[in-house]
């Protein structure tokens, strides 16, 4: 019987030590240096492991994945990492792979003798499945922030906060990194600290075009946040959810219901909200906060600081995504039998390509030319477009702009202001679509604008290109100060056949498509006008209703 209770006893000890081992295994994925200005440098990743002596390293390994097909393109078990520093019982560990990829998503996974580990299959600039290998079925998770073409060599993505798992740690935005030691604002197994001291102070909202700067003056005190929550609300009656301990709020830029939020770091001071409506008021709060994950501690005792403002009149007068096709911008081939095609790149999916190579470097003129604009009652007029390039060495991309071109026969008959000094353009040898910045191109203005790009590859050399997101605004012109600007609704919207209109006042009414033509103009009422509108195309279009005293307002008009 003793023979039974002692197989008994040391089976028990075998199974309560391999639980042991297998519930121990703390460890994660801890920064990522995947993308940056010009050619890729120093790429890496990190992980920490808590008590690594108790484990063979080999059993641990990484795994990259590429989002594009859900599969693996390398792989590297830990005990061929370089060792870093070790802080309490956690040892951290990097490696500099030949190449990590920077599409829009890719991954990589954690993973302990062949198994992923919980919560370890991560993602960048989104999410997508495994198809193979040790995550195979399961669906990555979004980090949350990310890597461009624009940020500078020598930072990375890292985990920020005190505490002893991963859940206790939050990702943070491009930083100095820090490969082998604890990133910045990381203190692994160290004591929490306590709520922030204060709030920020000049908490405010400035507008730049459809852009608006939420900017303050650092926190003071005893105890300084590790970061700030802002929170946005573009309701006429704002109001904001209070933040709650130990549960972070996550990064949520789509205004579509309304709210936002974003996670900004201690000591940057400022955050810039894009792409906002025109002529629409955006309020706004922030909370500090220390440490991060499950111990995120929010100061929300007293008032915090609110600020809003209002976005420019500013009309889209023309916008081509490129999302299924070349859409209303005509290729017109100069030289060579290469043209401007549409590729399935960008953000999203789709741009137009132009490329000189034919089994080596072919000469060609190749332009690709907007639709007519006419620009006539706007002012404060800007192109802006997004831009990749890769290959060879020669510039080959020009921005060129004119006014009397006849918007069919070959451009060299024209006059064309080539204006590609204005714009900012990478290295070669990224993919990486990077914004070009914006020009005023105001003094081009006329009833028959064209802007184009045109392609050039010699014999020699032959760059390829792909150009998205070419946007025309401005600001429309009725001799008003935006002072006198209210937000218009017309309903419905979406319309097809009729349109209804409410005014406090007579006056008269404009539709503008987005090219920025004139289509309908006629006196109101006070009171609701229905307006016949079957012989719109489907499309956007700009309303707008301009009163006898004078009072203007400006809405958005889709018809189907």
């Amino acid at each position: 019987m003793k023979k039974i209770y002692k197989v008994l006893f040391l089976f028990l000890v075998v199974l309560f030590l391999g639980n042991i081992n297998i519930q121990a295994q703390n460890t994660w994925i801890n920064e990522l240096h995947y993308d940056n200005a010009g050619a890729d440098v120093g790429e890496f990743l990190e992980i920490v492991i808590e008590n690594p002596g108790s484990y063979a390293l080999s059993d641990f390994a990484v795994y990259l994945y590429n989002g594009n097909n859900g599969g693996v393109y390398d792989s590297q078990t830990v005990d061929n990492f370089t060792v870093g520093a070790t802080v309490d019982n956690f040892t951290i560990y990097y490696w500099y792979p030949t190449s990590i990829q920077n599409g829009a998503p890719d991954g990589l996974a954690l993973v302990y003798q062949g198994t992923l580990i919980t919560g370890q299959f991560l993602s960048y600039e989104g999410v997508f499945a495994a198809t193979d290998g040790p995550a195979i079925g399961v669906i990555s998770t979004d980090i949350g922030v990310l890597e461009e073409g624009t940020t500078p060599i020598g930072e990375s993505l890292q985990l920020t906060g005190s505490g002893t798992s991963y859940p206790d740690f939050a990702w943070q935005p491009p930083a100095s990194e820090t490969p082998g030691l604890e990133n910045n604002g990381q203190s692994l197994g160290g004591a929490l600290d306590p709520e922030p001291s204060n709030y920020p102070t000049m908490f405010a909202a400035t507008t730049s075009g459809l852009n608006i700067n939420v900017s303050w003056t650092e926190s003071i005190g005893a105890q300084l946040p590790l970061g700030y929550l802002i929170l946005g609300d573009k309701t006429s009656s704002p109001s904001f959810d209070v933040p709650v301990d130990g549960v972070p709020v996550a990064n949520d830029l789509d205004w579509s219901d309304n709210k936002v939020s974003v996670n900004v770091g201690y000591g940057v001071g400022q955050y810039i909200f894009e792409g906002l409506e025109t002529n629409s008021t955006y309020s706004f709060t922030i909370y500090p906060f220390t440490n991060a994950g499950s111990n995120i501690d929010y100061k929300t005792d007293g008032t915090s600081p609110t600020a809003n403002a209002t976005t420019a009149n500013i009309a889209i007068i023309s916008f081509e995504g490129f999302n299924t096709g070349l859409g209303n911008w005509t290729g017109y081939s100069v030289t060579g039998d290469q043209i401007w095609e549409w590729a399935d790149y960008g953000n999203p999916p789709g741009c137009a390509k132009a490329n000189g190579y034919s089994g080596g470097p072919v000469p060609n003129e190749d332009w690709l030319i907007s639709p007519e604009l006419d620009l006539m009652g706007y002012t404060d007029i800007t192109f802006g477009f997004d831009h990749a390039r890769n290959y060879a060495t020669n510039d080959g991309l020009f921005i060129l702009i004119s006014t009397d071109y006849d918007g069919s026969s070959n451009p060299n008959t024209a006059t064309w202001d080539d204006i590609t000094s204005n714009y900012t353009f990478p290295d070669p040898g990224s993919w990486s679509f990077n914004d070009a910045g914006t020009f005023d191109i105001t003094a081009f203005a006329s009833d028959a604008t064209y802007i184009a790009f045109l392609y050039n590859s010699t014999s020699s050399d032959a760059s390829t290109w792909e150009v998205d997101n070419a946007e025309v605004l401005g600001m429309l012109n009725t001799g008003i100060g935006n002072e006198n600007i209210s937000k218009l609704n017309v309903y419905p919207n979406p319309a097809s056949n009729k349109l209804n209109v409410k005014s406090t006042e007579p006056g008269e009414i404009r539709i503008i498509s987005i090219t920025g033509k004139l289509i309908l103009e006629m006196d109101i009422i006070k009171g609701t006008n229905s307006i016949e509108i079957e012989t719109l195309s489907s499309g956007l279009y700009i309303v707008e209703t301009i009163s006898n005293s004078g009072l203007k307002s400006t809405g958005k008009l889709s018809v189907r």
